[in-house]
């Protein structure tokens, strides 16, 4: 890697509700896709740090992290995603940031294969950290 290389690094939180549907916001910026809460590590910032920091700006509240299931390259942003498991404590309400204009809870079944892959693969985690490219 060179010394001006860009690397981008994000990490993202999978929440279910109790019907075990994805957590997924509405971006009001680019091109208003749905996506898991989470984003860009900041300078200095550890994985778990940008996770909680997220979490709190995007969704008001603070999360659980339970474990980290998987790290995914994606060559079109040439950026590395962690893939946490968190959950939403029973008395959260939520309150989107301005990034987003609303959430929604989504069947694993009706979104991008890609996002299929990695919600999948922390629903079903036994232990060892996935890895995948796209």
């Amino acid at each position: 890697m060179a010394f001006n290389d860009l690397f981008r690094l994000s990490s993202h939180a999978v929440i279910t509700n109790d019907d075990g549907q994805v957590l997924l916001l509405k971006a009001n910026y680019g091109d208003k896709h749905w996506g898991l809460p989470g984003g860009g590590l900041d300078p200095n910032e550890t994985i778990h740090q940008a996770l909680l920091r997220e979490c709190q700006e995007e969704l008001g509240c603070e999360v659980t992290v339970n474990y980290l299931s998987g790290v995914y390259f994606h060559s079109a942003y040439q950026s590395q995603a962690f893939i946490f498991r968190c959950e939403l404590p029973e008395s959260a309400q939520i309150m989107l940031s301005n990034e987003h204009s609303e959430y929604a809870f989504f069947d694993v079944a009706d979104l991008s294969a890609v996002q299929q892959q990695r919600i999948n693969d922390c629903l079903t985690f036994n232990g060892q950290v996935f890895s995948a490219a796209f």
